[in-house]
């Protein structure tokens, strides 16, 4: 959820690393960069300096004056249907760094399969394959590390496997109709 700081401009008090959006390159932004906060969704944050889009880990929500956010303790699942939620739950903490929409809503992933990794009732794997908005996007692979990193967080998840698929590809139409709406194509 986007909170009050979005639309600020703050100066970072310390070097802080940080993705170009929308090549993925990673750097480090200096101490005493003025950035403005276009969103903060999920767990990360998204800024403009000197005309350049930037992710930010919200770890390093401090180096904004910021705090990043509280952190929920999580029950491993029992079920299928609790393991499955908790999944969709997590995919929806991870959000298009360019659009303030989450990946689920977005329709960026295409097949989300929960089951035991063996015959001995302890642990759950976990396969997505996600698509990408655009192809040439550079940041496929961290939100897919993003993906892979939330899901194994959840208590009881012992395998994630995340897959980049480009086929079918990625259309508009893919979008659950509040994205639609949240992203202003109603």
């Amino acid at each position: 959820m986007s909170d009050a700081s979005t639309g600020v401009t703050l100066t970072l008090e310390r070097d802080t690393p940080a993705t170009l959006v929308p090549i993925g390159t990673a750097g480090v932004l200096r101490k005493g960069s003025e950035v403005r906060i276009t969103q903060r969704l999920g767990s990360h944050i998204t800024v403009v300096s000197d005309g350049c889009m930037y992710r930010i880990d919200g770890r390093h929500a401090d180096a904004l004056g910021l705090n990043d956010g509280p952190s929920e303790a999580m029950t491993a699942p029992t079920t299928r249907e609790e393991a499955e939620k908790a999944v969709i739950e997590q995919l929806a903490t991870c959000y298009d760094p360019e659009i303030p929409v989450n990946i689920v809503e977005l329709g960026l992933v295409y097949r989300c399969e929960v089951r035991r990794t063996d015959d001995s009732d302890i642990g759950w794997t976990v396969d997505i394959d996600m698509t990408l908005t655009a192809p040439g996007c550079g940041m496929g692979s961290i939100l897919t590390q993003e993906v892979h990193d939330k899901l194994s967080r959840i208590p009881g998840i012992s395998q994630v496997n995340v897959e980049l698929v480009w086929d079918p590809p990625w259309s508009l139409e893919r979008m659950s109709d509040a994205a639609k709406l949240q992203a202003g194509l109603w």
